[in-house]
């Protein structure tokens, strides 16, 4: 199957001078590449612009692995979307893996450090899409264009736009996982320099800034290009950056993210009909997905993404071909805190409960082994027709960074929060159509004594497992490192335990602060 998909796999490579010292990024030979020889015309910012975008998904200049973007980390490893899965799930009651990488069962157990490797992989990561975006953005300047002959703007200010949008979502990342980070941007020196450490508070304020800033700049919802990012986006980031903003800054906005979450909702995107069919190899024509990092098992190569998600979570007794792939990894699986969030795990009237139990039992005695602990069937390399992917190592099937399900239940949280704009009427509305998809018919649906925060944690699990959203969810309702809420293994115990509250933020890796004298460790570490 081929996508009509803008983040393709290119050859160009950009001439940038790493910001941040010592990120362990692959420089370019200058002698090869320069800025003069990259951006010639409107179409190699086209190009560049899709490097960015395909920062989401791959790990370097070739696919699947050679000439990494970062060094001193397996690539398959250094991919964004999986790093972003290991600390966003792994860390949490949805997920456990079976492998014994390095410090990689350290998430589970609430006990990683300063060094650690998959750590130093999700910070670099980050920081490399900084890089490349502020270089972009130096170099599509109007004095650049000018010296370049270049006439078409408008086209470029779009691209421009799009950027900010990308390093507005990367300072997001870098704020929600490590508090106080370095910072950078376009107007900052090129070359040897050390940046300053920004609060927390202020980088907040500055991806607010960037994403108001650029509102209007991007295209209109679903207008853009398959895959690229537009105004809907926009304003999910933004509702997802409110409803966080009482963790980030001690100060609740929650009317904000009811104001963005309404601007996306009136926007025309629609629930897929279908829950399991948006996890699927062909999932490219959802139209409830509003921005997605795309997959393609032809064009976008990495041991990372979907092809990770999906080959991990097959072992034991599960059958590879009906995954659509050539052969599982037995790594992936959940614990008991997660699926007795559901009443019936058969899937038969929540379709969200998809689970694989033949073999496999019900609570893990040891991590290390695959059948200890439920599988987890909701990601394919299948069609809903039935057939495989166009790959059977790599996979087809797209990530949806925000969906309209998402923007649902942000929505009723922060009604519940004291958010104005909302009613609880329309947020029970909301999440009863989440639950008339689930369940086929309105036999799931609750009544509005039943539409509770500690209800909507648990609604958002099982509407969003897997989807990169856990460990942020478990922060902002308190029970992340809490006694009030444990899981198997959580705290390092079988029977879970609470854990210090430093782990509520990631370290900064030892090997930047050593190497920057402006950066302070968060506490603890």
């Amino acid at each position: 199957m081929k996508k009509n998909i803008f983040i393709l796999f290119i050859g160009l490579v950009v001439y940038m001078t790493s910001c941040v010292d010592d990120l362990n990024v692959v420089p370019i030979d200058p002698d090869e590449e320069t800025a003069e020889t990259v951006f010639t015309d409107v179409e190699s910012y086209k190009q560049v612009l899709a490097k960015i975008y395909g920062g989401l998904a791959l790990t370097g200049q070739q696919g699947p692995a050679g000439q990494g973007d970062i060094a001193g980390i397996d690539e398959g490893f250094s991919s964004y979307l999986r790093q972003y899965y290991y600390h966003q799930e792994l860390t949490t009651d949805e997920a456990v893996i079976a492998w014994n990488d390095q410090t990689i069962k350290d998430f589970h157990n609430h006990d990683w450090g300063a060094n650690d490797v998959f750590i130093r992989g999700m910070y670099s990561r980050i920081y490399y899409q900084i890089v490349l975006i502020n270089e972009f953005l130096r170099q599509s300047s109007t004095d650049k264009l000018a010296e370049r002959g270049i006439t078409d703007v408008e086209t470029i200010a779009n691209f421009r736009a799009e950027a900010r949008f990308l390093r507005a979502l990367s300072y997001w990342h870098a704020l929600d996982l490590f508090g106080d980070i370095p910072f950078v941007t376009e107007e900052d020196n090129v070359g040897a320099f050390l940046p300053r450490q920004a609060s927390r508070e202020e980088v907040f304020e500055y991806v607010e800034s960037e994403l108001l800033a650029i509102e209007e700049q991007m295209i209109a919802p679903m207008s853009n290009e398959f895959a690229r990012a537009d105004r809907a986006a926009v304003w999910s980031l933004l509702a997802k950056l409110y409803l966080n903003a009482e963790v980030y800054t001690g100060t609740g906005m929650y009317t904000e993210c009811i104001t963005y979450c309404n601007k996306v909702i009136n926007a025309g995107y629609t629930l897929h009909p279908d829950f399991q069919e948006m996890f699927l190899a062909d999932n490219q024509d959802v139209g409830e997905f509003i921005f997605r990092v795309a997959f393609d098992g032809q064009n976008t190569q990495s041991f990372g993404g979907t092809t990770f998600i999906i080959h991990a979570a097959v072992g034991g007794d599960m059958s590879a071909s009906a995954f659509g792939i050539d052969g599982g990894w037995a790594g992936l699986r959940t614990t008991s805190a997660f699926v007795n969030k559901f009443d019936d795990i058969s899937g038969d009237s929540d379709s969200r409960a998809l689970f694989f139990t033949e073999g496999q039992s019900l609570e893990i005695a040891d991590l290390s082994t695959f059948t200890d602990g439920y599988a987890v069937s909701k990601w394919k390399n299948i069609t809903s027709g039935g057939q495989p992917g166009s790959d059977l190592t790599f996979t087809d099937t797209d990530f949806p960074i925000f969906r309209l399900a998402d923007i649902y239940l942000m929505y009723a949280e922060a009604v519940l929060r004291g958010g104005s704009g909302g009613t609880t009427s329309e947020a029970l509305g909301y999440v009863n159509a989440l639950r008339e998809r689930a369940y086929g018919d309105a036999s799931g649906n609750i009544a509005q004594d039943g539409l509770t925060l500690d209800f909507i944690l648990d609604e958002r699990a099982r509407e969003l497992a897997w989807e990169c959203h856990r460990r942020t969810d478990l922060i902002r309702f308190g029970v992340f490192t809490s006694a009030d809420y444990v899981w198997p293994w959580k705290g390092g115990i079988q029977e879970g335990r609470a854990t210090d509250n430093k782990y509520l933020l990631f370290p900064i890796p030892a090997s930047d602060i050593a190497a920057n004298p402006n950066l302070e460790q968060n506490p603890g570490y």
